[in-house]
């Protein structure tokens, strides 16, 4: 079975800083209402199993959110469903901010 991996913002930074990394965000709209990170893409996490086909298996995946607990349901499911290289942000977008990266709206 496949799995995720855990990654740092600044692992997340460097990443994003190379291209050819999808980041998704799995809040809800009003929490990415108040900030993002600024590559991301929407994708609630309740929209994940109907939406798994519009993912490329074969780019790496990088799923956040408040804090990191959803995000590692959605990074759990997606790696269970074939997607090859699958992250989680770990402390989410918290962490991120932590580390004075960038947030957007």
């Amino acid at each position: 079975m496949s799995t995720y991996q855990n990654i740092s913002a600044t692992e997340l930074n460097k990443m994003l800083q190379q291209g050819n990394v999808r980041l998704l965000d799995v809040r809800t709209d009003a929490e990415i209402a108040r900030g993002k990170i600024p590559q991301a893409d929407k994708l609630p996490l309740h929209m994940i199993p109907l939406r798994m086909n519009e993912l490329d298996k074969n780019i790496p995946t990088v799923f956040y959110c408040q804090m990191g607990g959803r995000s590692a349901q959605a990074a759990a499911f997606a790696a269970a469903s074939g997607l090859k290289e699958v992250y989680n942000l770990s402390g989410g977008i918290m962490g991120w901010a932590q580390a004075g990266l960038p947030i957007g709206l």
